[in-house]
């Protein structure tokens, strides 16, 4: 059994990867594409449900003193699936709104998803790491997918630059977890020695914030709005937006025992769910509305992340997810059909299509904060424990709820009005409008709606009980049901003033406070003075030095070309000439006397050969007489010797 959820849980990252390679490298139109990934989600739903259940565990070398490993506890049973589900609605209606490069498109949705699986999953920071990055280039790609309008891509440039500074933070971290001997396991961080136990802390800290577009990241997310409907409602309710809430909840641990760091993730939540807050209410545009709406609620999630309340943190996260999933489709089928995002364009819009207007009412209703419905008691539980962690702190986010029911009445009021006569006149004004909402991009919303209605269980006994057994939250308190019934009430009120007087202007914040302006003044413009400088101190210094040097190293080639035609070259020629007469000289001699004398060795030789063939005539009677000449002219010669000897 558990090498069958092993298996499932890598097939639950390696099919949607390898499923969005092939259809990225095979670039085809159509609905095949559509198909194939609706498919891949399917399976991909089954498989996150099963490694929920079973919650296995793998791990493969990956780098030293760190493996590549991937493991499904509490936090990770809880989110997984709520992502795979979102995944799945948002690739059906995408299949019916996006209608160009769709090989393209969806697998690029896909790779991001097997991204935020890892993401999910994820227990070492090397493995983080990697699902981080491959999650924001896939984001960037998909914010920009329509190429040919700059605008678009100047969107995605925006959102992966901001988020891609804060990304440094996770380096800075893993850079930290080694010198502080606690190694790269995410659970081991809070045992990290000294100084960087705080680094650690802090580099964790940036990173989520910016992805979560939390102050002072948060406009990347209004101009990551430029991007297809789709891809709003999937990275920015499930995906990589929540993702940055997730890792706070995944390392709050390390937050707590930094001190510091718990502190200012708590009063970033707080202070963003109050200021973004105030930019939503201001928003005209239905989808800049939604996208500060999710900064803000994701301040929430960072808030409990702060202060420990990891089950309510979790709870919004994935009760936000259905919601805002559930409200941005809506959006797209209305800027899909009508051509429009602006709020007056879009009045009576719930009349003309029942089903989605009925669906984004329960959506706004949800985010409004009213109860039964699941962001009623998610957001209770959160400010249950700011209340026993800080009183200003509590007020904050209590502040923050009191908009966000502002913000949501404020679309449930364009929901709900019929429609004003010549409205048709503000048609067609982002793009050409289809003037029809087809069943594919309708029927994901129900069973949206249906999650964003009951999923106030996962904070309400005895779901929430079991929720924060399952995530070892003992510790946390949780909402009385007076504080329950009294935000109820607030919000409640909240929704029939604005639907009855309007929502405030607030012009001043709907360019969502400057954010993108300043960043530009305190970073990209000094980033760009320094570039500056350094082009010129290029033009100045390094250019010339660089041009010095070439000079030098062209003399250096000239004389050395003179030396060699001078000195080379003629030494070259005249050793070849005196090869060519020493070779003729040797074969002179060669031919004159070695020639010669082995001619006259192999005639001598020749001349011994006939001679000593002669004697040889195979009669017995001549070898005999021959014997005999021999031992006669020896005994003569012995005789001699003798009479030498003796005779001396």
């Amino acid at each position: 059994m558990a090498v069958v959820s092993q298996a499932a849980l890598v097939a639950a990252v390696l099919l949607p990867a390898t499923a969005g390679v092939v259809l990225c490298l095979l670039g085809s139109d159509g609905r095949r594409p559509a198909a194939v990934a609706v498919a891949v989600a399917v399976v991909d739903l089954v498989l996150a449900v099963v490694v929920a259940l079973a919650r296995p565990v793998v791990s493969v070398p990956f780098l030293a003193g760190a493996d590549f490993a991937l493991a499904v506890d509490g936090l990770a049973a809880l989110v997984l699936p709520a992502v795979a589900a979102v995944t799945l609605f948002v690739l059906v209606f995408a299949g019916g709104d996006i209608g160009g490069a769709t090989g393209r498109f969806f697998g690029l949705m896909l790779l991001f998803s097997a991204a935020v699986t890892v993401t999910v999953t994820a227990t070492t920071l090397p493995t983080l790491l990697v699902a981080w990055e491959v999650m924001g280039a896939t984001s960037y790609a998909l914010i920009g997918f329509r190429w040919h309008r700059p605008e678009d891509v100047a969107a995605g440039g925006t959102a992966f630059l901001t988020t891609r500074l804060a990304d440094l933070g996770l380096y800075a971290a893993a850079a930290a977890a080694l010198a502080g001997s606690a190694g790269w396991a995410l659970a081991d961080l809070p045992a990290a020695s000294g100084i960087w136990l705080h680094v650690a802390a802090g580099g964790v800290l940036v990173a989520a914030l910016g992805k979560a577009a939390q102050l002072p990241f948060s406009f990347w997310l209004s101009r990551a709005m430029q991007g297809p409907s789709p891809v709003s409602a999937l990275l920015h309710s499930a995906a990589m937006v929540a993702m940055g809430g997730f890792l706070l909840l995944r390392t709050a641990p390390l937050l707590a025992a930094a001190g510091w760091a718990a502190q200012v993730a708590a009063w970033a939540g707080a202070v963003t769910a109050v200021l973004v807050g105030l930019v939503a209410v201001a928003q005209r545009d239905l989808k800049q509305l939604l996208a500060a709406s999710t900064a803000a609620q994701l301040g929430f999630v960072v808030l409990a992340a702060g202060v420990s309340a990891v089950a309510g943190g979790t709870a919004h996260l994935i009760a936000h997810a259905a919601t805002k999933a559930l409200l941005f489709l809506a959006a797209g089928a209305w800027l899909s059909a009508l051509g429009t995002r602006e709020l007056a364009a879009l009045r009576g819009v719930g009349r003309r299509w029942p089903l989605v207007g009925g669906c984004a009412g329960v959506g706004a209703v949800t985010l409004a904060g009213v109860p039964p419905l699941s962001l009623w008691a998610t957001k209770d539980e959160v400010l249950a424990a700011a209340r026993e962690t800080s009183l200003p702190l509590y007020l904050t986010g209590l502040v923050g709820a009191v908009l966000s029911a502002a913000y949501a009445a404020k679309v449930l009021r364009v929901v709900l009005a019929p429609a004003p006569v010549g409205v048709q006149d503000r048609y067609d004004r982002q793009e050409r409008g289809t003037r029809r909402v087809g069943w594919a991009e309708r029927w994901p919303m129900v069973p949206l709606a249906g999650a964003a209605s009951v999923l106030s269980v996962l904070a309400l006994p005895p779901v929430g009980s079991a929720v924060r057994r399952v995530l070892g939250d003992t510790t946390s308190p949780t909402a009385d049901w007076t504080s329950l019934l009294l935000s109820g009430v607030v919000s409640v009120a909240v929704v029939v003033l604005v639907l009855w007087r309007g929502a405030p202007r607030l012009g001043w914040a709907v360019g969502w406070l400057g954010l993108e302006g300043a960043a530009h003044r305190v970073v990209v413009g000094p980033v760009l003075a320094l570039a500056q400088q350094l082009a010129r101190f290029d033009d100045r210094v390094v250019d010339a030095g660089v041009r010095a040097a070439a000079s030098s190293v062209l003399a250096a080639g000239r004389w050395a070309a003179r030396f060699d035609d001078r000195a080379l070259d003629r030494a070259v020629d005249g050793t070849a000439r005196g090869g060519v007469r020493l070779a003729g000289v040797t074969a002179r001699v060669d031919g004159a006397g070695i020639d010669r004398a082995v001619q006259s060795i192999a005639r001598g030789a020749r001349g011994l050969g006939t001679l000593a063939r002669r004697p040889q005539t195979g009669q017995l009677h001549q070898y005999y007489a021959q014997v005999v000449i021999v031992l006669t002219a020896a005994a003569a010669l012995a005789a001699v010797s003798v009479l030498f000897v003796f005779g001396g």
